[in-house]
This record gives structure tokens, sequence and C-alpha cells, in this order.
């Protein structure tokens, strides 16, 4: 069984969106297999509607330790070079390349913080 939120991320679909239209709480294999065989209207017009310029989801994975979860991109989300969870220590991240330094950003996902390399 699915829960609502990994049907909404294998439907690129957002989780306000799948609750909405009436997903359910928790669906079969076979029942989102119907879903993207036979799309509903709205599914259908969403999809159109999309420029591409915008992810709905976004896959975050720690460099450290490999935890990995799918999350909504936030618009103040920098673009960074590595992912770690927030318990890690940085010395257990790549270092940074010869004359870049780094900086963190906190708070990306549940649990994770962003190295972001810059040149000073």
């Amino acid at each position: 069984m699915l829960s609502r939120r990994e049907a909404a991320v294998r439907l690129d679909i957002p989780l306000e969106m799948a609750t909405r239209h009436g997903l359910p709480a928790r669906l079969s294999e076979a029942e989102l297999d119907a879903i993207e065989q036979d799309p509903p209207a709205w599914l259908v017009q969403s999809r159109a509607n999309r420029t591409g310029t915008k992810k709905v989801w976004q896959r975050l994975e720690c460099v450290v330790c490999g935890y990995s979860e799918e999350a909504r991109p936030k618009k103040w989300w920098p673009d960074w070079d590595h992912l770690m969870c927030d318990y890690h220590a940085t010395y257990q991240a790549p270092e940074p390349p010869a004359g870049f330094t780094r900086h963190e950003v906190e708070g990306i996902g549940s649990r994770f913080v962003a190295l972001v390399d810059e040149r000073p």
C-alpha cells in the first residue's frame, strides 16, 4: 500500500492537489496504476499546464550516509554542491574545491543542511 504522499510523488503532483481531488489516504499499486493509465481530467489538465520550469518534487540525498527523501522545493533554497543530514559533522562531507569557501544553509527538507561552495 502507498500513502497519499507517495502517490502524489509518483504522480508528480502536490500533496494538496491529491487531497483536494479525493485520492484516498492509502492506495494500492493497482489503484495508482489505474490512475496513471487513465488519468482523471484534473490530472490531465495539471500536466498540460506545466511549463517545466518549476519542479513539483525534488529528491534530497545525504552525501555522507545516503539517506534520501522527496520534498517540495522552496524558493529560498540555494543551489548547493552537497547536502548532508543536520547531525553529521561538516568534515564528513567532501572538501570544497581548492580556492573555494563553503557556507551552510540549514532547513532543507526535514533534516538537511546545504553545503554551498563559492569563490571568495
